[in-house]
């Protein structure tokens, strides 16, 4: 199929030290992304239509990719800076959050049309949908809003000491987890309570990004920037478990619970595969991809990676690479 195929030399798939038989991660296609310029931020992924968001922040787009047929099925335009992307069940809506004008915008999933817009001041930046269908947003200053998925209105807004990067919600929706790279610390949020309840210092440790937490929530993963490292923290105590020495200019990762397993997507150009072990995650590969393609998202119900390739200052057109795991 000409708009996914199988393009080995392309992908430049790249395991470190490992012989084929063992590449924990293996190239599996790759889908263009046509008159698509400048950074890619965030993707999500729509279950009901095996669709996947993304963001073209430097394009003021969001291509919504149909999976099954291996091409783009709509595009989104008009908008600001589109960072954060997510898909709201209840209501049946993708949600795309713009940093220039600071608006969280909803959109018909089944046909694209504008729907709802929800002003929040600034830089509005990362999504998650919670439990409820409910959908956070990370904005401004320092602040996470909550958006109630029936009004589509601004609920609850936590107030925090810096911007927001990277959160998670613990698989009950009660808690967040949140970077505050600007504060040198993670936030822990009861969203009962509304306030941040601890703060972990990360000393020297900057530029924390990108989070993923387990399925058990028992554990959270971060990568920093400054120096480029890899933490895993313990969720209730924020005990280290787990530190080494990552990529570089990393914005996503991901746990892969079926096989105890993290993936790191890095600007630098690769992605960093680690596996748990007896006392904690260590190395088991590396995946050369491009320059700059730093977002990524792995999705457990296809077993899929996607990582988002911008366009090259010299050629080069701008794609998503799909990659399987293995075994």
């Amino acid at each position: 199929m000409a708009d996914r195929r199988l393009c080995l030399a392309a992908a430049i798939v790249v395991m470190t030290s490992l012989p084929a038989a063992a590449q924990p991660l293996v190239a599996d296609g790759e889908i263009a992304l046509p008159d698509v310029r400048g950074r890619i931020d965030h993707l999500a992924f729509d279950p009901q239509r095996r669709r996947l968001l993304v963001a073209e922040l430097g394009n003021n787009t969001v291509d919504i990719i149909d999976l099954a047929a291996g091409r783009a099925a709509g595009r989104i335009t008009g908008l600001a800076e589109p960072q954060g992307v997510g898909f709201a069940p209840r209501t049946d809506r993708y949600v795309v959050a713009n940093a220039k004008d600071g608006t969280v915008r909803f959109y018909l999933a089944e046909d694209l049309t504008a729907a709802e817009t929800v002003e929040l001041g600034s830089d509005a930046d990362n999504l998650r949908i919670d439990p409820g269908g409910n959908v956070l947003a990370g904005y401004g200053g320092g602040g996470i809003a909550t958006i109630d998925s029936t009004t589509l209105t601004k609920t609850v807004t936590v107030a925090l000491p810096a911007h927001p990067e990277g959160f998670q919600l613990d698989p009950t929706g009660a808690r967040l987890y949140v970077n505050l790279p600007d504060a040198h610390r993670i936030a822990v949020v009861d969203r009962a309570a509304g306030r941040v309840v601890a703060n972990w210092n990360t000393g020297a440790l900057g530029g924390n990004f990108p989070m993923a937490i387990d399925e058990t929530g028992e554990l959270i993963a971060v990568v920093f920037r400054n120096p480029s490292t890899l933490v895993v923290y313990d969720s209730k105590k924020g005990e280290v478990r787990t530190r080494l020495p990552a990529c570089g200019d990393a914005d996503d990762l991901f746990f892969d619970d079926k096989r105890k397993r993290l993936y790191v997507s890095c600007g630098a150009g690769t992605v960093d595969v680690l596996e748990a072990g007896p006392s904690g995650y260590r190395p088991l590969g590396q995946v050369a991809t491009s320059s700059g393609a730093r977002t990524s998202l792995f999705v457990p119900a296809l077993d899929r990676l996607f990582v988002a390739v911008r366009a090259g200052t010299f050629g080069g057109s701008a794609a998503i690479r799909i990659f399987r795991p293995a075994p």
